[in-house]
């Protein structure tokens, strides 16, 4: 449970094939909305996609490469979080055994490790030791198959692997298949297993990226990269089922042009819903009807920048941060509570080539 306090810490994952120097980290003033650039990480080369241990005492992020240490494949690096300043410590780095590496989650235990690997189209699973260390792999798990879109869906591309929110199912969203597979797992023996009648497959050619689930675990969301799409389940933790129960556009009606959908987010509160369009630049705003979970569409906010990438919610619920891969900015907005819209407040941050956006708010409020 978090209480409103001034000094959060925020972490940006970037591409660091051009200015950039690897994840940028800042003091967030959680009252003003304001950023303070406190320093850089600089161990690993192109740290895109990161994300923070359930106890906020680790941080560990990818390297999306297709080569490391002279054999095909990325690395993901672990680092330990200083409670006092927020700044990061390397503490140790291993490798996927698969290509370009795009998103990580852990268990809420922070015993296991799981990360996506888009250009192989499989996803690895790493033990986590005592001190945040990421032990070697256990399992690898390859996908199978194509879709309809030659340029995108020539193979499998897994592009999301997390646990569902009772830790019972993990599940691998492949924008490569336009499906998300569904593995038992425990985390007595930390190994996944497929479940054959548990599949989700969605509309051909819509290429699935991300996925998130509902504060109250009965509803989850999938966002299509490739058909700008929201997809609404209920989801049933008994036996792992996803039941449609709507699809939804993320674009304006009867807007023509190019958009990939990006990032997906829920409100702390669990009243809204956001993703972000590439192309149109915007930050689709949806209403949560509690009951049903169904989606009403809101509003479409200009990032005000180019390609965004991801955006981040703060713990608090007060603040979302739009990430401009593309303009090289991270643009602040401030949430107004009853409507979920989005107005801008503080400075513009000039990061290059921002990625990924993680908040957390100070140890002693966990």
């Amino acid at each position: 449970m978090y209480t409103l306090s001034r000094r959060y810490s925020m972490y940006v994952g970037t591409y660091t094939h051009g200015k950039s120097k690897g994840i940028y980290i800042f003091d967030f003033d959680a009252i003003s909305g304001k950023l303070e650039l406190k320093g850089v990480s600089s161990e690993l080369e192109n740290p895109s996609y990161l994300c923070v241990s359930k106890n906020s005492k680790y941080l560990y992020a990818v390297m999306e490469v297709g080569e490391f240490q002279g054999e095909a494949g990325g690395a993901v690096g672990a680092y330990s979080i200083d409670s006092r300043t927020g700044l990061l410590k390397l503490i140790n780095i291993q490798p996927t055994k698969g290509k370009d590496p795009c998103h990580l989650s852990t268990d809420s235990t922070g015993k296991y490790l799981f990360a996506a690997n888009y250009s192989e189209g499989t996803f690895s699973v790493y033990p986590i030791g005592r001190d945040g260390q990421i032990d070697t792999i256990s399992f690898i798990i390859r996908h199978m198959g194509s879709g309809p879109n030659k340029a995108r869906q020539e193979e499998p591309h897994v592009h999301y692997v997390a646990l569902t929110p009772d830790e019972k199912y993990l599940c691998a969203v492949d924008l490569g298949i336009d499906k998300i597979n569904i593995y038992s797992f425990t985390l007595k023996d930390g190994c996944p297993a497929i479940e054959e009648n548990l599949p989700v497959t969605v509309k051909p050619g819509s290429g699935p990226r991300h996925m998130v689930f509902h504060p109250n675990s009965g509803f989850a969301y999938l966002l299509t990269e490739l058909s700008s799409e929201v997809i609404a389940f209920e989801y049933n933790c008994h036996i792992g089922a996803f039941n449609q129960i709507q699809c939804i556009t993320t674009l304006p009606a009867g807007l023509k042009g190019t958009n990939y959908c990006a990032a997906i987010h829920i409100s702390p509160c669990g009243k809204f819903l956001y993703s972000s369009n590439r192309g149109h630049d915007s930050i689709a705003l949806f209403r949560i009807i509690q009951a049903s979970g169904r989606l009403e569409p809101v509003s479409h906010i200009p990032t005000r920048g180019s390609f965004p990438r991801d955006f981040a919610i703060d713990p608090t619920g007060r603040f979302l941060f739009a990430a401009n891969q593309d303009s090289d900015t991270i643009i602040p907005f401030a949430i107004m509570p009853d409507s979920g819209l989005l107005e801008q407040t503080g400075d513009i941050m000039e990061i290059p080539d921002p990625v990924c956006i993680k908040v957390i708010g100070p140890a002693s409020e966990k």
